[in-house]
């Protein structure tokens, strides 16, 4: 229908058709829209001469639209740009979002692409079905425009986008490998490798290596690859909190422009941890020593987090020193694991409170509440046999052994100490032996089982000029990482620990194993999820079953703990 003073007329389905063109074409005529026949002036089409109600163009539907095209300068195809390493696309200039096909987040992004639609009156926009592996997308777009005369025209089209691969920026330095810009090398001055083991679980369980883009496993130690210094800087913190530990950086300048003043650094952040680990034998330093409350200089390292604690095994006095206090007055472990010598234990003696203040003046101090004092009377398993040579030391483990019992501890009768502080000591302040914890190496032998657990571990580079007897030596660093896990169950604790399902578990009925890793401590690997997609929130969501969402919560509650956690 026409307005009176030549505005805009919306033209109806079958106009300038007759009667007998519309039915062949099957549109039903539209009589209460057209009005009574004799209603309004007729006219002739100036091209076809068909009759149509009067207009402003002169024109039919067909003939108006074979002259004007309101689809001109809008592109029929297009390229949208999708990155197989993550599975996003690109959203010009340089925005990476998540779509998948068919949703709305795709279908905007391939509206944006299209130039002039701001010229025209989007109606309606949609999908049309194509191959899911055909590389192609087609979206159906209806539009209106205004035309000759103030005449107002609807069409319906469609645009072909043909999806190409390009990597997106943090992919492509994941793929080039050495395509990176800061680094934190991480090391210890130890024998063994069993303080990066446990640091691994704690970073894949806080998943701190997220932005890392690739990893490095050294004979001494570990190289972290960043793409920024800012995600360097979130591994350095996380360090900082497990472990008291000293840092270095320095800085390489690779490029520069004058003309902009623009400068391209490589960033390296040395970071060395500090050469103890739990249940060393230390000989403080004597400034340390008089500073936490005159505590003995022999002392056993209980435990390493963003302080360091050591317990004196003869009166449960306990010291906490800081990084800063450490790295001023450094020390040094007198004896490692591997120098352990193991004992068989005699007899128990609980030591009673008041004996334990006899004789020391500065009694009141701090003392480590979980542990028992006793004496303990000892013989080396190794001179069975051979002699009757006993020796009845004080412990803290007086809670833990009984009679029968193996333990590890340092033979200070026989051992040879070279240690700046130790050798300054009298001959007098030396026990025979210390204790350090319980030997469970007769139930390892016999009972051999199966673990029926795992754990994750970082995709790491191994260093190519590793020797065969690296090789070994860091194979056995690990199994006795994976055993000090089923002996200690506080450390176990605090990371994550996957059940194996190629191994059936053992029933654990009546059996009171202390090396038995529990089911309930165990978490459920899931390997894949199905993603479903979900018109109400967009994207997908991750979809799990009820039970499995009350199992983790449950789990989670149990074993969530902070960061700052006794390493090995």
């Amino acid at each position: 229908m026409m307005e009176e003073g030549g505005g805009a007329m919306a033209l109806p389905e079958g106009f300038g058709m007759t009667t007998e063109q519309m039915e062949a074409d099957g549109i039903e005529p539209d009589y209460a829209a057209a009005g009574p026949a004799d209603e309004g002036p007729m006219m002739l089409c100036v091209d076809c001469g068909v009759v149509i109600p009067h207009n402003a163009t002169g024109l039919c539907v067909t003939c108006l639209r074979r002259t004007v095209d309101i689809t001109e300068g809008i592109p029929k195809s297009g390229v949208i740009y999708w990155c197989k390493g993550c599975e996003r696309y690109l959203s010009p200039p340089s925005t990476w979002v998540l779509a998948d096909l068919e949703s709305r987040e795709l279908l905007a992004l391939c509206l944006k692409r299209l130039k002039g639609l701001n010229r025209v009156k989007l109606i309606d926009a949609g999908f049309s079905w194509t191959e899911p592996h055909s590389k192609r997308v087609k979206v159906k777009i209806k539009i209106q425009k205004e035309v000759v005369n103030g005449a107002i025209l609807q069409q319906e089209f469609i645009v072909e986008f043909v999806i190409h691969s390009q990597f997106c920026e943090s992919c492509h330095r994941m793929e080039a490998k050495d395509t990176w810009n800061a680094v934190v090398q991480l090391r210890q001055k130890v024998a063994h490798k069993k303080t990066f083991y446990y640091l691994e679980q704690l970073i894949i369980k806080h998943r701190v290596h997220k932005d890392c883009i690739n990893i490095k496993a050294l004979k001494d130690g570990v190289d972290f690859y960043f793409s920024t210094r800012s995600h360097a800087k979130k591994l350095l913190d996380f360090l900082q909190a497990c472990s008291p530990c000293k840092l270095k950086t320095s800085e390489r300048l690779i490029s520069a422009d004058i003309h902009t003043s623009t400068y391209n650094y490589k960033f390296t952040l040395s970071v060395e941890l500090v050469p103890i680990c739990k249940g060393d034998v230390v000989c403080l330093h004597p400034a340390l020593a008089r500073k936490n409350g005159h505590i003995s200089q022999l002392c056993i390292c209980d435990h390493v987090g963003s302080m360091l604690r050591f317990i004196d095994p003869h009166t449960l006095k306990v010291a906490e020193i800081s990084a800063d206090a450490y790295w001023m007055k450094p020390f040094f472990a007198i004896c490692s694991m591997a120098q352990l010598t193991e004992y068989m234990v005699l007899g128990v003696e609980p030591v009673e409170e008041h004996e334990r203040r006899r004789g020391d003046a500065d009694a009141d101090g701090p003392v480590g509440g979980k542990y028992q004092l006793a004496e303990i009377t000892l013989a080396r398993v190794k001179d069975f046999g051979a002699n009757d040579v006993q020796c009845v030391v004080r412990s803290h483990l007086g809670h833990v052994l009984q009679y029968g019992d193996l333990a590890w501890g340092f033979d200070l009768a026989g051992a040879v100490v070279n240690d700046e502080h130790a050798n300054k000591l009298d001959a007098s302040q030396f026990p025979e032996a210390i204790i350090v914890r319980k030997s469970y190496s007769e139930k390892r032998k016999k009972k051999k089982r199966n673990r029926a657990w795992k754990l994750k571990e970082l995709n790491k580079i191994e260093d190519e000029s590793s020797t065969k007897r690296d090789v070994e030596m860091a194979e056995a660093d690990y199994e006795r990482f994976l055993q000090d896990l089923e002996e200690d169950k506080e450390l176990r604790s605090t990371i994550n620990i996957f059940r194996d399902s190629a191994v059936a578990p053992e029933s654990e009925a009546g059996d009171e194993d202390d090396l038995r890793v529990h089911l309930e401590e165990m978490l459920d690997e899931f390997d894949a999820l199905e993603i479903m997609p979900d018109p109400d929130a967009g994207a997908g969501e991750i979809h799990r079953s009820e039970d499995e969402v009350t199992e983790i919560d449950e789990r989670s509650t149990k074993r969530t703990r902070g960061v700052d956690e006794p390493a090995p």
